[in-house]
């Protein structure tokens, strides 16, 4: 780990003014993701600015509340156990909880925060292996060493000839499905962008990974209200069970009206360079009965534009059946546990 100077944030003006005083400067939450990366030296910044606590000063940063149209914001600086376990999440988001519960170990769900986990780093082996020179995310211009090397784990949705890498954000997949707004204030003012338009797809700067400006920092998330009477499922496939990525994960959520769909929302994850939703196969889903074929049609519809290497090329049928499965949990069509 390199040397860098600290700070102790006071609140979100002096965390900007920190921002804005060294472009060198990071921000430093839950610190899950950014100290291993720091003694990676992958992320090398030169100073950090430490805004844990800040909720101390003001309780909306990390206070989990109704909105008035029945929605639910959530602080930036949230931990994603408690997020996990709060009544308005686990009763009115479930595919959000279980998001979360499936995203990190125990240990790491208690540090990490909403707003951290929404900027953490590609888990690419070549992004944090800095003996490998050619990664465009760490080094502009340099290449990609995982369109030739490994890329059992590489995205097939979304990539560019200079970036293969798959966001890692479990919780971000549903944040996406069900359109949440990401609140961002900057040294501009407050602002709102979309959880869809705010991961940017690699093209041609795979470095540039969110739409948040250098100078902002994200204070909270809000949820729009669903449909009553709606139903939802996370459901994440990997190599072991346990404190792993997703090789493929799916986010749904439905309403049905005596047995035919009336209202959905779709994301997949593990498979793109962003969470991706799929609302081609959301439309098809639209006045459809509740059945495995339905679920099928829809599913192969979300994969038409995959474009996979000879290594990940199993992620195409693997996402293609882990959405049908994820829906027929949902609509309680299977024998798994409907969320």
């Amino acid at each position: 780990m390199r040397p860098f100077s600290y700070e102790r944030a006071t609140g979100i003006d002096s965390a900007l003014h920190g921002l804005q005083a060294s472009p060198e400067s990071t921000i430093l939450a839950g610190g899950t993701t950014l100290i291993d990366l720091m003694k990676l030296e992958v992320m090398n910044p030169r100073h950090l600015i430490d805004i844990t606590g800040l909720e101390q000063g003001d309780a909306a940063l990390a206070a989990i509340t109704q909105t008035p149209v029945g929605g639910v914001r959530i602080g930036a600086l949230a931990r994603m156990s408690d997020v996990a376990d709060h009544p308005l999440i686990r009763d009115g988001y479930p595919v959000v909880s279980e998001a979360l519960l499936k995203g990190a170990s125990a240990q790491l769900r208690n540090m990490a925060t909403m707003g951290g986990n929404l900027l953490q780093r590609t888990r690419c082996v070549y992004f944090r292996d800095v003996t490998v020179p050619e990664c465009n995310k760490r080094d502009p211009g340099s290449g990609c060493a995982a369109r030739l090397g490994f890329h059992r784990l590489a995205a097939v949705l979304g990539a560019s000839d200079a970036c293969i890498a798959t966001n890692p954000s479990d919780v971000a997949v549903p944040l996406v499905a069900l359109e949440a707004v990401i609140h961002l204030t900057g040294s501009n003012g407050q602002r709102q962008i979309s959880a869809g338009d705010f991961f940017l797809q690699p093209g041609e700067t795979p470095w540039r990974e969110t739409a948040i400006a250098p100078d902002e920092v994200i204070t909270a998330l809000e949820l729009p209200p669903l449909p009553q009477g709606s139903r939802s499922h996370y459901l994440k496939v990997r190599d072991r069970e346990s404190y792993e990525f997703a090789l493929v994960s799916a986010a749904v959520a439905v309403h049905v009206t005596d047995d035919v769909i009336d209202w959905a929302r779709l994301a997949l994850g593990g498979v793109g360079t962003i969470p991706w939703r799929v609302p081609g196969a959301e439309q098809m889903l639209m006045g459809q009965p509740c059945s495995m074929a339905t679920f099928t049609i829809a599913a192969e519809a979300a994969l038409l534009d995959a474009i996979p290497l000879p290594q990940n090329a199993f992620k195409v049928a693997l996402a293609r059946n882990t959405l049908a499965r994820a829906l027929a949990t949902a609509t309680g069509l299977d024998a798994g546990d409907a969320a």
